[in-house]
């Protein structure tokens, strides 16, 4: 049996809410906003405790380092900012994009951000010196979105030009290029053992890939409109996918076949994510709901009404608290609670 209860709306942005991350502790979250801000809340208590302001445009991105001191952000305004957590103060300025900054994300020490961006490019920097280590060229359209290997040597991005990138961070290169979608590529995940990967497309498909090879494995067909999300399970067995027909879909990684189709948002699902045990997933939608879903039966278990659409949605790493953010610049946190799995 699962539990799912609203504690807090986290009302104080003046703009939709484009991303956000919860510290590895739990105890906090941080969001960002169309509005050009950050702000970081206490979870429990819900109280704002620091506004970050600094950014000249809107903020589509943010990461929390695995210490959980500093905070990474990237703008419309074409820059990133490191801040300090504890003080909310700037610390660094990465400047050397040419355009927005779509995604970030964090090596596993900490020490290295990757970013890309709609200047066809990624970037890698020194997260405390806001040097500029690496820029990674090849792509020919916006990168929307990428992802880390588990041991941050590898980056694989997402691009409006059709295609998936695999690079070497530490070197700098482009490894090969993954190539077979009809169509932008939304979003990539990496599979946990590092092998393949799994990529996302306004083609209608997913497209799960060798990485040593470069070969698809598998072409997942089935939904009927845009897919835009994509989740790993931390065994790598099974894959859920979000997309603008309104479902979700659950897929056998080895047997290349869906097994659940979950239904019941009425407007296109921009975002999924997983649960810490990988057999529940939270789902975020423009029908203005974000709703919690039994993977092994593709039962509802919970369904929460927002203000507006719902697009980021996160989980504390004890798969104990949601967030989500809406259109109307509102957070909300939920309490998810198992008899069963306290980590859900």
């Amino acid at each position: 049996m699962c539990r799912c209860r609203l504690v807090h709306r986290l009302e104080g942005h003046t703009g939709r809410v484009e991303a956000l991350a919860v510290t590895p502790d739990g105890r906090r979250v941080v969001s960002a906003s169309a509005d050009a801000t950050l702000r970081v809340w206490d979870l429990e208590s819900g109280r704002a405790l620091h506004t970050l302001e600094g950014h000249g445009a809107g903020v589509w991105c943010v990461a929390v380092t695995p210490d959980g001191k500093r905070v990474v952000s990237g703008s419309f305004d074409a820059t990133l900012r490191v801040w300090d957590l504890a003080s909310g103060r700037t610390l660094q300025v990465l400047q050397g994009h040419a355009a927005e900054v779509y995604s970030v994300a964090l090596t596993g020490d900490g020490r290295r951000a990757v970013s890309s961006s709609a200047d066809t490019t990624l970037r890698v920097w020194d997260s405390r010196t806001g040097r500029e280590v690496h820029v990674l060229e090849g792509h020919t359209d916006d990168v929307k979105s990428f992802a880390l290997t588990a041991d941050g040597t590898r980056a694989l991005s997402a691009s409006w030009d059709r295609t998936v990138r695999v690079w070497d961070l530490e070197a700098g290169l482009e490894l090969r290029t993954l190539e077979g979608h009809t169509d932008a590529v939304h979003a990539v995940a990496v599979v946990p053992e590092g092998a393949r990967a799994i990529s996302v497309s306004g083609d209608r498909t997913l497209r799960l890939w060798n990485l040593d090879s470069g070969r698809a494995l598998h072409m997942l067909e089935g939904h009927r409109a845009e897919v835009y999300g994509v989740a790993v399970a931390p065994d790598g067995e099974t894959a859920v996918s979000a997309s603008a027909d309104a479902t979700l879909r659950v897929w056998d990684l080895q047997a290349g076949r869906g097994h659940q189709v979950l239904e019941g948002h009425t407007g296109p699902v921009f975002s999924v994510t997983l649960m810490p045990s990988g057999r529940r997933a939270v789902s975020a939608s423009t029908d203005r709901t974000l709703r919690l879903w039994n993977l092994e039966s593709g039962q509802q278990l919970a369904a929460v009404e927002c203000n507006d659409r719902v697009r980021p949605c996160a989980v504390s790493l004890d798969g104990q608290t949601v967030v989500a953010g809406d259109a109307s610049g509102v957070v909300y946190v939920v309490s998810v609670s198992s008899s069963r799995d306290s980590k859900a």
